[in-house]
């Protein structure tokens, strides 16, 4: 039986079609490939039957319409993207992970997919969300055990990198739902700066909140798409001095840091222990004492943007939701615009004061388990998402790194946290971090 697991290169693949020592067409085709070989068991990407034959023709296109010299390849030629399914794709419908009916939701190609296609990416297909990237699962299982859940609500963007059906895969994140199923499934999640990658042509969870973001195997392969896809990119942000300088690592020390659970603060630990071994300056902070009220706050904003994002569908189609949406989207009717005003103000003020915070202990990136803990066994849930919900609620950019196992031998990630707009810092930060969780000299390329 073929092997779940299997982890491709995004860099090397780019390279590789860039130069011309691979073709679009055999990329295509071995992406087909390994979808027919594995995901009738993991379910990552929603069924296509046609995928083979509309991929394999826009492979065809894109090598035989006049491209460039490899020189003049752009970054992402012949590369083949996994796109979750809340984002508007010409030609493929959109579900997102629904039984509402797809002409009820569609809707024209988003901004981020016109950039992968502009970079001269090809679209593998859809990949399976939560139902409307809220909370009711699908039907994805995890690549390093079936009997788990991937987490979501980005569970078959995850799962199809982890599993090698594609180098590269789009997710969406309003609470957790980039980060927590990186770690679930052992590789890299990057969700940018709110705002940073444009959200238009995307299915709204709660809009204040909602980020896209990217999944590869290494650091490396998301600091690749992320100079694609985010706005105003600038490899050369904060100059050489900041680029030769380590980062100063914050540990959130309080109650937020309390909710992972005992297996996953005791490699937290671990983890803290090696990255001091190799150089890194490691500060405790104590932040977050309202822990409990940062919470309240973010689901009252979050319920209330729900249910309006569902103003229209929802009494048309509310028999065909399912429970755990239904669920959010009644308690949104619940919350009135004064108390969502008065939680937009309480979020404002927890922004500042983290900031604020991080400044004065002299931080420049958070460190926190990326989970509670490993991934949860059976389907019924994606797992809790609190680990990343004060990060997403501040809108800062963040960084599942893949950081050991669990004693059931389940992936367990580190979750690393930069400063709003400082992107370009935090990836630049990340390769001397995922060699130093490795054991490898975290300055290896200096």
């Amino acid at each position: 039986m073929e092997t779940l697991l299997r982890y491709r290169s995004l860099v090397a693949e780019a390279a590789a079609l860039r130069s011309g020592a691979d073709d679009p067409v055999a990329a295509a085709a071995r992406t087909c490939d390994r979808i027919d070989a594995v995901d009738g068991r993991l379910r990552a990407f929603v069924p296509e039957p046609q995928r083979r034959t509309r991929l394999l023709a826009a492979a065809r296109q894109l090598a035989d319409g006049g491209s460039p010299a490899p020189a003049d390849r752009p970054s992402l030629y012949g590369i083949t993207v996994g796109v979750k399914d809340i984002v508007h794709v010409d030609g493929l419908p959109t579900r997102a992970g629904s039984a509402l009916p797809p002409e009820a939701l569609a809707g024209p190609q988003a901004a981020v997919v016109d950039r992968l296609l502009a970079a001269g990416a090809l679209m593998a297909g859809k990949t399976v969300t939560a139902e409307f990237a809220v909370t009711a699962p699908g039907p994805t299982r995890n690549p390093h055990n079936p009997a788990h859940t991937p987490g979501g609500s980005s569970s078959g963007s995850a799962a199809a990198v982890a599993a090698g059906m594609v180098p590269l895969a789009i997710g969406t994140q309003t609470v957790g739902s980039m980060i927590r199923p990186a770690a679930y499934c052992g590789i890299v999640g990057f969700k940018p700066t709110y705002g940073r990658i444009p959200a238009g042509g995307v299915i709204p969870n709660a809009a204040g909140f909602d980020t896209l973001g990217c999944y590869a195997a290494d650091a490396a392969g998301v600091t690749l798409a992320a100079s694609v896809l985010c706005d105003g990119w600038r490899d050369d942000a904060g100059g050489e001095e900041s680029a030769a300088r380590r980062p100063v690592l914050g540990i959130p020390v309080g109650p937020y840091l309390e909710r992972a659970d005992a297996e996953a603060l005791r490699a937290f630990r671990e983890h803290t222990e090696r990255l001091r071994a190799a150089g890194y300056v490691v500060r405790e902070v104590p932040v977050m004492g309202d822990f409990e009220e940062i919470v309240e706050q973010l689901f009252t904003m979050n319920r209330y943007e729900v249910a309006r994002a569902h103003a229209e569908w929802f009494p048309r189609f509310g028999d065909r939701y399912r429970e755990q949406t239904v669920a959010a989207i009644r308690q949104g009717h619940t919350i009135g615009d004064a108390a969502y005003e008065a939680a937009r103000d309480r979020r404002a003020a927890f922004g500042e004061r983290l900031a604020r915070d991080a400044a004065a202990a002299g931080i420049d990136l958070w460190t926190a388990p990326s989970a509670t803990g490993p991934a949860p066994a059976g389907l019924g849930s994606t797992g809790s998402s609190v680990m990343c919900l004060p990060w997403s609620n501040a809108g800062l950019p963040s960084l599942s790194l893949p950081a050991g196992r669990a004693e059931g031998g389940l992936p367990l990630g580190l979750q690393v946290v930069g400063a709003r707009g400082a992107d370009e810092a935090l990836l630049r930060a990340a390769a001397g971090l995922e060699r130093a969780l490795a054991g490898e000299d975290a300055h290896a390329d200096r």
